[in-house]
């Protein structure tokens, strides 16, 4: 079966993120089903699921809890579009997501995913000045980051092996120097540039957009809440929106419901996805406030609404996984019992420190990684964990040299150490192998 599927798969199937080249090296795996932090392929091989399957799974696959919320919506409503008409998956999900975000934001519009989701937020924002009669042509985001890969998500990026071949179609931004590292010293470096940029382009930025303590994409570079907090107070200062896309640092990856939380920030739009429904299916949220939403608001003739949409928006099913994740952060403390757990990954972070193959180990929340030294990017060190990791039954998916963990929060101790041996195991034999 396994085989069958593979040669179908290279036959009609073009990956994300992939050089398809490399399937003549890197086996496909093809999965059968999941449970829990498991994933098992047709030969009853099981993975450990270290990265949630790009980040989205936080209760373990097939939950019980999702599943059965999901199955007594199906039958009811799978669908109807949310102009003019609307449904109580919707309302209630809004609801929700106001009262556990911060106060300031009063608004949700719901997109299909992560880059959709910054995609409205940044029309909306360079809308809003344009309804105030001010044209702000500019967006500013941080060196390192990395907000999606649709045109504008990937204009604010700044990660050059997405961005560099599209150069010719991207919208205008620039780029703030990220904070070095996770020390105060170093958020207040950055916001000294920070102060520059945005004084040097006054009335030009509708809105600075950042990844809140933990830039994803950008290897799981981690700072401090200081930055976030001073970044604040200048953007208000010079009447530009900050956007926290909090798509992969939401939901208590950081080690709060949201990261601005640690900084104890309201920005002027909240992005949300990944997590947001568990891992089950497509869904984001932008969430705004008062404020703008009420610039938008007019008669018909005068040109102010936010037209704006997509077929799937606050589909039903995607609403009810929502809600019934939300349920099971209410109904146990997460947040709590992922302290716990992160005290314990911190731990078996420590041994990694003494490899001499071994840049940087670095944590927050349920977010741990180790950067390795790749003196020559063609050795690809990253891609030999990730197959030592399958051979050895763990799902490590590299960011170039930087290995990372962030498994689903049901992950137990026993569980926690295999997810790490493994990886020990793999970065200690490249270290000899290079020898």
């Amino acid at each position: 079966m396994n085989s069958h599927i593979i040669e179908e798969d290279l036959r009609y199937l073009w990956h994300p993120c992939t050089q398809m080249k490399d399937h003549e090296l890197f086996p496909l795996v093809p999965i059968k089903s999941a449970k829990g932090v498991y994933l098992y392929d047709f030969d009853g091989n099981s993975y450990i699921d270290a990265i949630s399957s790009w980040w989205v799974n936080l209760f373990g696959h097939a939950n019980p809890h999702i599943s059965q919320k999901i199955k007594e919506q199906i039958d009811t409503l799978e669908h109807v579009l949310l102009a003019g008409f609307t449904h109580e998956p919707a309302v209630l999900l809004a609801k929700s997501l106001v009262k556990i975000t911060p106060q300031a934001l009063q608004k949700v519009f719901f997109a299909d995913n992560g880059s959709s989701a910054v995609e409205v937020a940044l029309k909306m924002s360079y809308h809003f000045h344009h309804n105030k009669g001010e044209c702000r042509p500019l967006f500013l985001s941080l060196a390192n980051s990395y907000h999606g890969e649709t045109i504008g998500a990937l204009s604010v990026g700044d990660v050059k092996l997405y961005k560099d071949t599209y150069a010719p179609l991207l919208i205008r931004s620039l780029q703030a120097p990220v904070p070095k590292d996770q020390s105060p010293s170093s958020a207040k470096e950055a916001l000294g540039e920070l102060a520059k940029i945005l004084h040097r382009h006054d009335k030009e930025i509708s809105a600075m957009i950042l990844e809140p303590l933990i830039q994803g994409a950008g290897g799981m570079h981690m700072y401090h809440p200081d930055y976030l907090a001073g970044a604040r107070e200048l953007t208000q200062g010079y009447g530009v929106h900050l956007i926290a896309d909090e798509i992969m640092t939401g939901f208590g990856r950081t080690g709060t419901m949201f990261g601005c939380e640690q900084a104890g920030i309201s920005p002027d739009f909240m992005l949300l996805s990944k997590g947001l429904t568990g891992g089950y299916l497509p869904l984001s949220a932008v969430l705004t406030t008062d404020e703008i939403y009420d610039a938008f608001y007019g008669d018909y003739h005068e040109h102010k609404a936010f037209l704006h949409s997509h077929s799937y928006t606050g589909n039903p099913l995607a609403c009810s996984a929502a809600l019934a994740t939300l349920e099971i952060f209410e109904q146990q403390d997460i947040l709590g019992e992922n302290r716990i757990k992160s005290s314990y990954i911190a731990q078996k972070l420590e041994r990694f420190r003494t490899l001499d193959n071994v840049k940087e180990v670095r944590q927050l929340g349920m977010v741990a990684a180790v950067e390795m030294i790749e003196e020559n990017p063609k050795d690809r060190i990253g891609m030999q964990v990730y197959l030592y990791g399958l051979r050895h039954g763990v799902l490590l998916r590299p960011l170039g040299p930087v290995i990372y963990f962030m498994p689903p929060y049901t992950i137990t101790n026993d569980e926690i150490d295999t997810m790490m041996d493994v990886a020990y195991n793999a970065i200690e034999t490249i270290r000899r192998s290079f020898k």
